[in-house]
């Protein structure tokens, strides 16, 4: 992790607002000139990100001279955390109100501390790369077994769901959110097989879907029992364009997240969990902030901690602990994968 008082010169901070007018929201943007720009209302936060998109790419820089600028301001973005660590992201953050965003450079630790945040991908901003011919696919090549990648796109994804979706969202809706959201194409348009929804124990129930429309975030546009079609409405899910293969590849391992498998008949809120460990596991063991945790998975603290005994348990997990002071929560995985027993509460 690079230190913010490293090339302090640099900065890596935009903000827009949405200021309300009398024939629609104005786009403010500080480093523009004109400062404003009247907008539709229905396109106001899509045009309010693309636009901090594009200076992030006209600003862009090697990264070893990125820092973190959450660092450089003593930490006032978010609560007090163990420090900052880990690689240094974008992150993009909105007020409650949803009229002001705020696209940074933020170590891990700082990004995953801040409420109202998603982390966005360094493949959003790169420019595509034309194929050559020689990059075809060769029929007799393995697949390249599921790794950090997956990982890294599904904590990503998570951490997004965690600002777009009400704090206290159903553990069996997140777990939808994070399969449409891996698995829409680029206008944000998602079908979700039957097959798929039985294997996650999901198939049928329809109260999710009104859950997750209820939030704004996605509306059906077909149920052809047992196929959903949906299109997602966050505009933040616009900009998914790294590869739809790439992004399969992180659905997939979101359903059987190695190294923490779980064996079918699990709740929703043990599954999700499971996700949200196995994103934050090296090796056999593992650590995050509490409330962190907490957040991704949609619950309180005290929720967390029943669930983590249920894993233990289970033999899932060997142990896990917090430390109060710290707010850190760690963990190991039972030495033996996929001990756990199937036969488990509802």
């Amino acid at each position: 992790m690079r230190l913010s008082r490293t090339h302090a010169a640099v900065q890596r901070i935009w903000t827009v607002e949405l200021r309300p007018q009398t024939g629609g929201p104005a786009l403010a943007c500080p480093r523009c000139i004109p400062r404003s720009r009247q907008l539709q209302a229905a396109s106001a936060r899509s045009a309010a990100l693309t636009h901090l998109a594009r200076h992030a790419r006209a600003d862009a820089l090697p990264g070893h001279l990125r820092t973190c600028q959450c660092r450089a301001r003593g930490c006032h973005w978010h609560p007090r955390h163990r420090g900052c660590s880990g690689p240094v992201l974008l992150a993009l953050t909105c007020d409650r109100s949803g009229r002001a965003w705020r696209l940074a450079d933020a170590c891990t630790a700082c990004a995953s501390a801040m409420s109202h945040t998603a982390i966005v991908p360094s493949t959003l901003l790169s420019a595509d790369r034309p194929k050559s011919a020689s990059s075809k696919p060769d029929p007799g090549r393995s697949v390249r077994p599921y790794g950090p990648e997956e990982q890294r796109r599904v904590r990503e994804m998570l951490t997004y769901l965690a600002a777009a979706l009400p704090r206290f969202s159903s553990p069996a809706a997140r777990l939808l959110a994070v399969q449409c959201a891996l698995r829409a194409d680029t206008s944000a348009y998602v079908r979700l097989p039957g097959g798929l929804l039985r294997g996650m124990r999901l198939c049928g129930r329809r109260e999710l879907w009104e859950e997750l429309e209820h939030a704004g975030w996605l509306r059906r546009t077909a149920c052809r029992y047992p196929h959903v079609e949906v299109q997602l409405l966050d505009a933040a899910v616009f900009a998914q364009r790294p590869g739809r293969r790439v992004r399969a590849r992180a659905a997939h391992w979101a359903l059987r997240p190695v190294p923490l498998v779980l064996p079918s008949g699990w709740a929703p809120a043990v599954q999700l969990i499971a996700v949200v460990l196995a994103t934050y596991t090296s090796g056999a063991v593992g650590s995050t902030d509490m409330e962190v945790l907490a957040r991704l998975c949609g619950h309180s603290p005290h929720q967390a901690e029943e669930l983590l005994d249920r894993l233990v348990a289970s033999r899932s997990l060997t142990a896990w602990h917090y430390c109060r002071d710290s707010d850190e929560v760690a963990w190991r995985l039972s030495l033996q994968p996929g001990v756990a027993r199937a036969t488990v509460q509802q």
